[in-house]
């Protein structure tokens, strides 16, 4: 994420889902004869699907209820926008719904990376080894002291204790990506800088340098997904690629101190699969693209959310500094940097409520599965749909829950609590149509595809929110500006990004 947080098999759903949805289009409903047993009439409105995906699908819901099929780039897509049927999709076997293998062509074309048959297994086997459980204990460290050295490098040094105006997306984003790229791939080796504060200040400006490149990719990246990138804007995504394929390279990999598992991992079986190093290289600008890409777009806007909401910043506020009591930590001049371990950020309910309500209101990625062979949906309403074998099936729950005024009273609103229960635990009780919803919230993607570095990229915003609640004094430069809107060309690449930035101050308390 990273940033509400953005891991690979996140960006295999995402993206997918945002590829196919080009081009003409019709509408048919699901179960109707295939296209070649007669006509089927234009539904047009071509402009109005690529101006505005969510829109469109809103309308559609509207029009045509729970299930509706168009034909997008020369394949008949199944929406489902009733989540109470999602389990259909979810649950379903892979030999009748899947995703890798189209996943494997987006992934050839964007990124260069030809994919291996094991794909999967490696990449599910490696997070759970290292972006969960213990391994989580060891990459939570680890993006502390990167944050550490990004935030904090000068407390107690008398610089930058004058405040500094910024946008709050740019800055956000620009310290969560660093301290994740930093963390996953490395430190600047003290041997070869000879000192450990000469390694650091590398550090610091390496990354700066590379997020300034990684953000020019990723404004190329929306157009890049859907091959519409004119003649300059091509060569420039091609130098980008180059770029970080050098930076990320195996042998420049070699030299850097403090790689995390997670990576080092994924080289390892490439380079045991005999995988060419050029094509290890181009895997690690993918990894890179689908770990930061996302988190740190979330950090800006839950950082916004509880600026614009006092009640909200006071309320985690608190909190924080009661995880720290708890602790024995205190921010004081001259005294030593706080640390936040796993364990101390899994007692944050009300952080956790924040993170979910930000995430419901910003993260939009697209389900998308292919139809491996005819097979039958089974709808809650009972209603049964035939679909074809090379068909396939979507799910924006975006839509379809995270914004339903049934599920979500003043869906629009942004509500600090509102995963919380009036006794302060975690609420997961939530409804439609009087029936209790398992599938409520949806910013990870769900069942065997549920991104998996899903609770390092947690940690990653709530370290970032507990430094800047502790070490800083921050504010809108203009209170009464309203909360920017989406950029809706990203709908379906996971965490949304604002249509512009929006300024603040910020200055170090000591």
């Amino acid at each position: 994420m990273g940033s509400l947080l953005q891991i690979l098999l996140a960006l295999f759903i995402s993206v997918i889902g945002a590829l196919y949805l080009l081009g003409s289009f019709r509408r048919r409903r699901a179960g109707e004869p295939p296209l070649d047993k007669g006509p089927i009439p234009w539904f047009g409105h071509v402009l109005e699907f690529r101006k505005d995906t969510a829109k469109f699908l809103q309308r559609m819901k509207e029009k045509h209820g729970d299930i509706f099929t168009v034909q997008l780039g020369g394949f008949y897509f199944h929406f489902i926008t009733d989540p109470l049927s999602f389990g259909s999709v979810v649950k379903e076997a892979r030999t009748k719904l899947d995703f890798t293998k189209f996943a494997e062509q987006l992934v050839a074309r964007v990124f260069g990376y030809n994919s291996m048959e094991i794909e999967h297994k490696v990449l599910q086997a490696s997070s759970t080894k290292h972006l969960m459980g213990d391994g989580l204990v060891v990459m939570t460290q680890a993006m502390m002291s990167n944050l550490q050295n990004l935030m904090l490098h000068s407390v107690g040094s008398g610089d930058d204790k004058q405040w500094q105006e910024t946008g709050l997306f740019t800055y956000s984003y620009n310290i969560v990506f660093r301290a994740g790229y930093l963390a996953l791939f490395g430190n600047e080796s003290v041997k070869s800088t000879g000192t450990l504060d000469k390694a650091k200040e590398i550090d610091r400006q390496h990354s700066d340098e590379l997020f300034k490149e990684f953000r020019k990719y990723d404004q190329l990246f929306p157009n890049l997904a859907y091959g519409v990138l004119g003649p300059s804007e091509k060569m420039e995504a091609e130098r980008l690629k180059r770029l970080f394929w050098s930076t990320l390279s195996v042998q420049k990999m070699r030299s850097r101190d403090n790689i995390s598992g997670w990576v080092s991992d994924q080289q390892q079986v490439r380079d045991e699969q005999g995988m060419q190093e050029f094509m290890q290289d181009r895997f690690m600008f993918l990894l890179l693209w689908a770990s930061q890409g996302n988190t740190g777009p979330a950090a800006f806007w839950l950082l916004l959310y509880l600026m614009k909401h006092p009640d909200a910043m006071n309320a985690v506020k608190k909190e924080v500094e009661e995880i720290l009591r708890e602790t024995g930590q205190e921010v004081k001049r001259g005294g030593p940097l706080i640390d936040l371990t796993r364990d101390m950020l899994l007692k944050t309910p009300i952080l956790d409520s924040a993170v979910e309500e930000t995430l419901r209101l910003t993260a939009a990625p697209v389900l998308t599965r292919a139809v491996l062979q005819d097979m039958t949906i089974n709808m809650a309403s009972g209603q049964e749909y035939k679909i074809r074998k090379g068909d396939r099936v979507a799910v924006f729950p975006y839509i379809a829950v995270q914004v339903d005024p049934e599920v979500y009273p003043d869906p629009y609103t942004f509500k600090y609590d509102r995963f919380l229960t009036p006794d302060g635990n975690k609420k997961t009780d939530f409804y439609k149509g009087g029936k209790k919803l398992k599938y409520y919230n949806m910013p990870w993607g769900a069942g065997t595809t549920m991104c998996p570095g899903r609770f390092f990229a947690t940690n990653e915003l709530k370290q970032f929110l507990f430094l800047m609640l502790s070490y800083f004094d921050f504010e809108l430069k203009n209170p009464n500006e309203e909360i920017p809107g989406i950029d809706i060309r990203r709908w379906g690449f996971g965490s949304m990004q604002p249509t512009k930035d929006i300024q603040f101050r910020y200055r170090l308390r000591f």
